[in-house]
């Protein structure tokens, strides 16, 4: 079961350091527009939040991927703390972009899904 959470913990790293990357440094593509609901010519007042939230996200990658990682060396509890936290805290992020935007709802289940089934893979 170690093996299941640690590739899921690493895919679900990878994805919020795609997500933050596309967020920091790509919020100008037209193509993600629709992705993060930005009216073009909002592109630069919202540039300097969304630069920062997606190193949030990048920051929250790594420790999925740390924590993913350290499972299976001698810090495995340290790892499933880092990995749980870091898990719990998407599921209730995505909760809350559903709430805040219902139009988000597909980020959202992006956000709070494969977290989730991460957090109750660790708890069973």
């Amino acid at each position: 079961m170690t093996g299941l959470i640690q590739i899921l913990g690493v895919v679900f790293g990878t994805l919020l350091i795609v997500v933050g990357i596309a967020e920091s440094f790509f919020i100008r593509d037209q193509r993600l527009h629709r992705l993060f609901l930005v009216d073009p010519d909002d592109v630069e007042t919202v540039r300097l939040w969304t630069f920062n939230l997606g190193f949030y996200n990048v920051i929250w990658g790594i420790g999925a991927i740390v924590g993913a990682l350290m499972l299976a060396g001698p810090e495995s509890a340290e790892g499933r703390t880092l990995l749980l936290f870091t898990s719990v805290a998407h599921v209730i992020l995505g909760i809350t972009l559903f709430i805040s935007e219902r139009r988000l709802w597909g980020s959202a289940l992006a956000e709070a899904v494969l977290p989730l089934i991460i957090t109750v893979l660790l708890l069973v």
